[in-house]
């Protein structure tokens, strides 16, 4: 089996998954993200203390790749600082942008190395990068109180 199939393997998994897709008990953020292009649409649901994110979730609909992408990046972001959050989303958007290809700095996104070749596919990179702008907006979210944190984000090439 190459790469490549473990890597379509890893996303029509985590598509397909419900684990990460509900709704989060006292979320501290909740923040809506949007591809216009293709209507791919989640909301993001943060519960944080202390810096810390303590459990995250999301719910909406789009493709395989953005719902993929979306639970591998929730599985990444669980129980780290929310500055390490913020830096793993620089790392994957550089992956996708910038063609990083540094195994030693990618090894660090886990299963979301299978978007690497996303970049590739013009189309589908909004789709791959939602979940994590979303997450961007929510960790740097000043209101930290889902009545308040309620923002929307249109997702960027």
């Amino acid at each position: 089996m190459d790469l490549n199939q473990i890597y379509t393997e890893i996303i029509t998994e985590n598509s397909r998954s419900t684990r990460n897709k509900r709704q989060l008990e006292n979320p501290t953020a909740i923040i809506k993200g949007v591809n216009p292009s293709c209507g791919d649409e989640i909301s993001l649901q943060i519960r944080e203390k202390d810096g810390i994110i303590e459990d995250a979730s999301f719910t909406g609909v789009g493709c395989a790749i953005s719902q993929a992408s979306a639970s591998i990046m929730i599985d990444l972001i669980k129980g780290k600082k929310a500055e390490e959050a913020l830096r793993l989303g620089e790392i994957f958007f550089s992956m996708i942008k910038d063609g990083l290809n540094d195994e030693t700095v990618l090894e660090e996104l886990e299963d979301a190395v299978a978007f690497q070749n996303i970049s590739k596919l013009p189309a589908r990179v909004k789709c791959a990068v939602l979940a994590w702008h979303t997450l961007k907006d929510a960790v740097s979210s000043e209101e930290n109180c889902p009545e308040e944190a309620v923002s929307g984000h249109t997702a960027k090439a």
